[in-house]
Formats: C-alpha cells, sequence, structure tokens
C-alpha cells in the first residue's frame, strides 16, 4: 500500500509484493550439478570426468587414452550435452586430409568464383577420436586449430568459436595402422589423462544401468556461464610460494641431477617445456575453483603434476627399451621435490575468500643445500608474476 500522488490517500497495488528472486549459485556448486549430471552417464570414471571439467575451465585442450570400451568417446559427448553449445565428433582414420577438417575453398560455377566452406572443426566442442590414427598432415592441421585456435584458408583467416575446446582420445594398445603424436603435438595438450578399467562394484553398477533404458542428461550450463566460471578461474588467488613449487616440478625434469634425481637423468632426453608451468598452475586454479576454493593450495598442483607434466617429457632410447613410462618418472619427480610448508593457520574453511587467504602464511620449502628460496617473503601475499614489494 503506497501513497497517491494526487490525493495522499492509500493505493493498493494489484501486482503484490515483489517475488524474491533466489540468490545466484556459486561456481562450485554450478560445477557440481554438471559433473552430477555427467556421472548419470559414466560411471566409475570420476577422475577421468574431473580432468575433463578442468581441462574445460582452464581453456586447455584433454587427451585422453585408454584401452576401448572405457567410456572415453562417451564422456566427452556427455559433458558436451551438459555444458551446452555445439559441438562435433571427428572420427579420424589413416585416408582423412586437412580440408576434411578445417575446410577448403570451392568453386561456384554459377557465380564464376571460389567460396569457402568452413570444416567441422568450428565448434564449441571437438571431440577428435583416435587421434593416432590420422596422418601427419592432418595432425599439424590440427596443431594451428589447437594452439592458435583459427584457420587459415585461401589466404584468409577465420577465428574459431569461444569458448572452444579439443577432447582427443586414442587407444595405446595398437600398433598398427597408426601414426604416433610427435612431441609438438603433445605439448598442445594441457594434460593426458590415462583411463583404466573400473572396478567390479563400478560394473556391476554399469550393467544394472544399462539393463533398463540408458540415463539421459541434460544441458546444466549455458555457454555464457561457462565462459564466467573461465573468467572466475583466471581470478584465483596463486601465492608466490605456490606458483614456485609449480616451476620446481618442471625445472626437476630438466636438470634432475640439481634436485637429488641422479637416477633419472639416464632416462629423460628433454624435460618439460614452460608450457607444463603455466599449464600446472592454470589447471590448479581450476581444480580450485572446483573444489569450491577461490584460492590455490600446493595438494592442487600435486594432484594434477603428473596428467600435466608427463606427456611433456621426451625419454631417451634407454626407457623406451627398458619399457619405462613417463607417468612413473613424473610420480618420482613429484615424490622427491617437496611442496611449501603451510602454515598450520591456513587451515580454515574453503569457504574463505581469496582476500583473507592473502593474509596468511605459506612457507617456501628449502633448496636441497638447505637454502631458503631468497625472493619469497614469509606471509606474502604476491601473486605469481608480481614483482616484490
Amino acid at each position: 500500500m503506497t501513497g497517491s500522488a494526487d490525493t495522499g490517500g492509500p493505493v493498493h497495488d494489484a501486482r503484490g509484493p515483489e517475488p524474491m528472486r533466489p540468490a545466484p549459485m556459486r561456481p562450485a556448486e554450478v560445477l557440481e550439478q554438471a559433473l552430477f549430471e555427467v556421472k548419470k552417464v559414466v560411471v566409475g570414471q570420476d577422475r577421468m570426468v574431473e580432468r575433463m571439467v578442468v581441462s574445460l575451465l582452464a581453456r586447455g585442450h584433454c587427451l585422453l587414452e585408454g584401452v576401448p570400451g572405457v567410456a572415453k568417446s562417451l564422456a566427452v559427448e556427455t559433458l558436451a550435452t551438459v555444458v551446452g553449445g555445439s559441438s562435433v565428433r571427428l572420427q579420424f582414420t589413416p585416408d582423412l586430409v586437412p580440408s576434411d577438417i578445417v575446410g577448403t575453398r570451392i568453386y561456384r560455377p554459377s557465380q564464376e568464383a571460389f567460396d569457402v566452406e568452413l570444416g567441422p572443426v568450428f565448434a564449441n566442442l571437438v571431440l577428435v577420436d583416435e587421434i593416432n590414427r590420422a596422418p601427419a598432415k592432418v595432425q599439424s592441421a590440427l596443431l594451428e586449430v589447437m594452439a592458435e585456435r583459427q584457420v587459415s584458408i585461401g589466404g584468409t583467416t577465420y577465428l574459431l568459436p569461444e569458448p572452444f575446446l579439443v577432447l582427443a582420445t586414442q587407444n595405446p594398445i595398437e600398433s598398427e595402422g597408426v601414426y604416433p603424436l610427435p612431441e609438438a603435438q603433445r605439448d598442445r595438450f594441457l594434460m593426458r589423462v590415462e583411463v583404466g578399467h573400473p572396478g567390479m562394484a563400478d560394473e556391476m553398477e554399469i550393467v544394472r544401468r544399462m539393463a533398463v533404458s540408458a540415463p539421459t542428461v541434460g544441458e546444466v550450463l549455458s555457454l555464457e556461464q561457462l565462459v564466467a566460471l573461465q573468467g572466475a578461474v583466471d581470478d584465483v588467488f596463486v601465492h608466490h610460494a605456490v606458483g614456485e613449487y609449480a616451476v620446481r616440478l618442471v625445472m626437476a625434469t630438466r636438470e634432475p641431477e640439481r634436485w637429488d634425481l641422479g637416477e633419472l637423468a639416464p632416462l629423460l632426453a628433454h624435460g618439460a617445456s614452460p608450457r607444463g608451468s603455466l599449464g600446472l598452475v592454470r589447471a590448479a586454479k581450476a581444480l580450485a575453483t572446483l573444489r569450491g576454493r577461490r584460492y590455490v593450495l600446493p595438494v592442487d598442483v600435486a594432484d594434477l603434476a603428473v596428467d600435466v607434466l608427463a606427456h611433456r617429457l621426451v625419454l631417451t632410447y634407454e626407457a623406451l627399451a627398458d619399457e619405462v613410462p613417463a607417468t612413473r618418472i613424473a610420480g618420482t619427480v613429484l615424490d622427491k621435490v617437496a611442496p611449501p610448508q603451510i602454515a598450520p593457520s591456513q587451515h580454515f574453511a574453503a569457504g574463505r575468500s581469496a582476500q583473507d587467504t592473502r593474509q596468511h602464511e605459506v612457507r617456501p620449502a628449502p633448496h636441497r643445500d638447505g637454502q631458503r628460496v631468497p625472493d619469497v617473503l614469509e606471509g606474502g601475499s604476491r601473486r605469481v608474476g608480481e614483482g616484490a614489494a
């Protein structure tokens, strides 16, 4: 009831009170709904699903490697449905040519001119199934798509839609009719996830769910929400000591003797590139967001280190002859390089903001010779890349 401007008498508002609007959901709650929706269909592969969402939030491409029948393609297709936007599936074969995926120029007789027909890679989520079956020239064409997020046809550059993500799968047990990915292309993937068989309990659940009508999923995230979540990941706080921990892990793959890892020197021809450091920090920020935090902890870096670094390592002939997997080498590095020592005062509820996080103390781990890292201030609040105060 309000007063009238003419008579001063009461005026009844027939519209009633304004309805209460629901509070906006936090990023972790939205992502939890998306994970729940994917897990309706994909059973027993929680780690794979989590890594795929991390790659999506971190704007990085993901390579899924595993034996046939472990729901690699199904997980990617389900994630594309949950996220919304456009998606496409490309089945790579040995007779594929670059124009089949990026597009080509077509002559139109009616117009007496050439027209550009864009390829199927112009989608938000691109599933590349069995990427190692395509020849080198197709993989090279895909390299520009993944790295530059653009396609050049006939001297003209066409930008890909945003967001854009390549989720590729490959089968490691076949050696005939396949073309192993070169080091340059493997380095373009943010992470490589090894997918194994589900356990007995999970496989029983798969049989139970598929015994009736197969479960279906719906769209949970819009493209606008996904872009907003990616922006939220960019704002996640990374303490200088945590960023330095990620760099030390990468440096240990390049100079193993310096980090008391002399047994790895005969096995490593080349360590991880600087993309490893950048990708590890970016993925850790995405994982922290998924876990409901606005700051990165050393455990976030450690949980992703093997997936982000292993495929970037170039092994020697000795390592290949002895069948030493790159994941084992990356795991050894992770065990040897000490994480930063977090003060007990930092173990507080995950709901605290990043502003509160900066007030807590993060101590860097000492080097092997006992000398503390000189440019890390105890209790400091510098982000990665910022200069000393």
